[in-house]
């Protein structure tokens, strides 16, 4: 089989399954590139900050700290193609833009803020189970020499 008919096969498994219920477990499934945004660093941050209403990109940037230009707009664009952040460009001059979430989006980004308080609540314990870990460790000298 040609790659162009592997590839024409591959994009028509893909849009079968993109109609249906995604299965994360499957390996061409698109569900997994959407999890990919949705839990990414960037993403959880940009769908949390959104949770308050409208945000321009500045506004976003500074909200979230940390975040370059073109890792946020990367962000936000596969967000948006994934239809869960809304993108409203005005025609002015300066370009003003204005990113929002989507019912969709509202909708993830409650159970991604619930993952987030999760951790920032567990904190404590979970920098104390790090330092166990790190203490159980035995250094690659004495593993060598035993």
């Amino acid at each position: 089989m040609t790659e162009r008919k592997r590839a024409g096969r591959l994009a028509a498994a893909m849009a079968k399954m993109a109609k249906e219920r995604g299965d994360l477990f499957a390996t061409e499934c698109p569900s997994r590139s959407v999890l990919d945004h949705v839990t990414s660093r960037w993403g959880v941050l940009a769908l949390i900050a959104l949770q308050d209403g409208t945000h321009r990109f500045s506004e976003l940037r500074r909200k979230i700290g940390g975040v370059s230009e073109k890792m946020l707009s990367q962000t936000l664009q596969a967000l948006e193609r994934d239809g869960l952040v809304l993108r409203v460009a005005h025609p002015v001059i300066p370009p003003h833009v204005d990113y929002s979430l989507t019912p969709m989006g509202s909708e993830v980004a409650a159970h991604v803020e619930a993952l987030a308080e999760w951790i920032e609540q567990n904190m404590s314990r979970i920098a104390a189970a790090r330092d166990q870990f790190e203490a159980a460790k035995v250094p690659c000298s004495r593993v060598r020499d035993a």
